[in-house]
């Protein structure tokens, strides 16, 4: 291998333990390009899931920064080499890319490609990406392509496990968002009985106001107060619901965004003071920062519903190669070993859950009027 045996079988072993470490499709996609690219010594790498529609639904890159992406414009359809590699068995291995006859061009602000390697990624007869790498960071034999045979082999070797990998990563969301899909059941129940609840409450106390309004002004005084406070319970509960069911683009926005929106938004619908710090934190893998965003939400939850502080503080800092989140409160507190002792827990047992699925840990520091600390550890990708 142009690598040598020794550091090519190295570097392979390193690939596939970096590819079998994410779950989610898109970090398995960024892993398998960033893998090829090291391990075949290239300028650029890139790997498309074709859709059903002559494009492709996911196109992921390394090579070139992110200015220069959003300068390249939509992504690639299917046309020319691309269509080649979807539709071919074979390897497409190419001294100069321009030259070939199945070449249409690419927009202006795309890098110039010349030797090129790549082929198609399947599982079973399913054609489900076209990988492909380009620039050789090598000298050119004479008319001749970077990409020796033994590089063709490699990738193939390295196709032949992100395909596992791939497959594997798309039945892990599919079988997630089953859970999901229960799990916003669940909420609907829980959102029909505890709103419904408050509901039927304030409709009764209203009604009883209206009774009283000219024989006992004091009374119907009293009531309102009460209506008052029944509908702003039921608000609670409908935004507690709300940010359950609708969780956070982070694909889009990233979780320090996210979590800073979320704060911001409490904050001004809460009379407690909610504030939110970041420090240092790097992209995670989305499992693990959709755990912590989830863990926040439960975390802020309790803080504002049950604990009657006047201030909340969310923090998110890096530790090593993860990060690792806080949310404290100056309530009431408790004692955690009564709570588990009587069967309520505040949602610990799921934060816990949510800690460990993702190789976590989380610690809760708490005492009677000693307010609650949640702090969740995650490592890094």
């Amino acid at each position: 291998m142009s690598h040598g045996p020794r550091s090519g079988l190295a570097a392979v072993s390193t690939a596939l333990l970096a590819m079998s470490r994410h779950l989610e499709v898109r970090d398995v996609l960024k892993t398998i390009v960033a893998s090829a690219r090291e391990l075949l010594d290239a300028q650029y790498a890139a790997l498309g899931v074709p859709d059903d529609h002559g494009g492709f639904a996911q196109f992921v890159v390394d090579g070139v920064s992110d200015d220069q992406w959003r300068a390249i414009g939509p992504l690639p359809r299917q046309h020319g080499i691309l269509a080649a590699m979807l539709h071919e068995p074979g390897p497409q291995r190419l001294a100069d890319v321009r030259k070939d006859s199945r070449f249409e061009g690419w927009p202006s602000a795309h890098p110039e490609l010349a030797d090129f390697l790549g082929l198609p990624i399947r599982d079973g007869d399913e054609v489900i990406g076209a990988l492909f790498l380009a620039n050789k960071n090598c000298p050119k034999p004479d008319g001749g392509c970077g990409f020796t045979a033994d590089d063709e082999e490699l990738l193939g070797i390295l196709a032949q496990h992100a395909a596992i990998a791939l497959t594997n990563a798309r039945l892990y969301e599919r079988s997630r968002e089953l859970t999901i899909a229960e799990e916003r059941s669940r909420l609907a129940h829980e959102l029909h009985d505890a709103v419904s609840q408050k509901l039927f409450s304030l409709r009764l106390t209203a009604q009883a106001a209206a009774r009283l309004v000219d024989r006992d002004p004091a009374r119907a005084k009293g009531e309102l107060q009460q209506v008052a406070a029944l509908a702003a319970e039921a608000a609670d509960e409908l935004r507690a619901a709300v940010v359950e069911l609708r969780p956070a683009a982070l694909d889009e926005d990233g979780l320090v965004a996210t979590l800073r929106t979320q704060v911001q938004v409490l904050d001004r619908a809460h009379s407690a003071r909610v504030t939110f710090t970041a420090h240092g934190v790097k992209a995670l893998p989305a499992a693990q920062e959709e755990a912590l965003l989830r863990v926040a939400q439960e975390a802020l939850h309790n803080a504002l519903r049950h604990s009657g502080a006047k201030a909340v503080g969310v923090t998110l800092e890096r530790r090593g190669s993860g990060a690792v989140l806080r949310v404290s409160d100056d309530g009431t507190g408790f004692d955690p070993r009564l709570v588990r002792r009587a069967g309520r827990h505040l949602g610990l047992v799921s934060m816990r859950d949510r800690a460990s699925g993702v190789g976590g840990a989380l610690t809760v520091r708490s005492a009677p009027g000693e307010g609650t600390v949640i702090e969740m550890e995650v490592p890094g990708g």
